[in-house]
């Protein structure tokens, strides 16, 4: 199967499916590294791996249609099956997501529904939750909301701060997305309704 990555900053989540993909555990080819951020850090962590970047800034484009149809034609030159998004903080349009329907997943630092959007972890630490955890989904056309892949929970102590916190989760976004991406790539799943059923 052939992945596209799409990060716009750190690339951390890019060098864990890196990782796995070195040490054979995750059999997948990352064919592309699409980044709409020229300074994403994340750019060096895929050259270092010998990942293809493609850079495509929405600013050289006319509207989100024209920069989508680029980001599609890139897909298709490069044979894409799946898209993960890992930190990529584009809200993807109707063009794309329709193109690629049930073909691209998101990793989110909440237990979904709960604690949408960009500030999740603080959030989740300021509500007072004593859990919280990671969300791997599909990706649809309403943020944050589409069928549910995989969850794991992480328990908030008493004494974690935001930056504790934020380690916690990033550390279980690094072991589940690979096992995510790797139960897609071995097609051993199926949607029904909106419940993803893992065969």
């Amino acid at each position: 199967m052939n992945i596209a990555v799409f990060a716009s900053g750190k690339g951390t989540n890019l060098s864990a499916i890196i990782r796995q993909v070195k040490k054979g555990s995750l059999k997948v080819n990352i064919a592309l590294m699409v980044t709409d951020n020229p300074k994403a850090p994340a750019i060096s962590r895929a050259r270092r791996a010998g990942v293809k970047v493609v850079i495509i800034t929405p600013k050289d484009f006319p509207d989100k249609k024209s920069f989508e149809a680029e980001v599609i034609d890139q897909l298709k030159q490069n044979n894409v099956d799946l898209v993960v998004l890992a930190g990529f903080m584009l809200i993807l349009g109707p063009n794309l997501i329709s193109a690629y329907k049930d073909k691209i997943i998101n990793i989110h630092p909440a237990l979904l529904p709960s604690f949408k959007g960009a500030s999740a972890i603080k959030d989740a630490l300021d509500y007072g939750v004593k859990l919280t955890g990671v969300t791997v989904h599909f990706v649809d056309e309403k943020i944050d909301n589409g069928p549910i892949i995989m969850q794991e929970p992480v328990k908030i102590e008493e004494k974690d701060s935001l930056e504790i916190l934020e380690k916690k989760i990033h550390r279980l976004e690094h072991k589940i997305y690979p096992k995510a991406i790797g139960l897609l790539a071995e097609n051993r799943f199926k949607i029904e309704n909106r419940k993803v059923v893992i065969l």
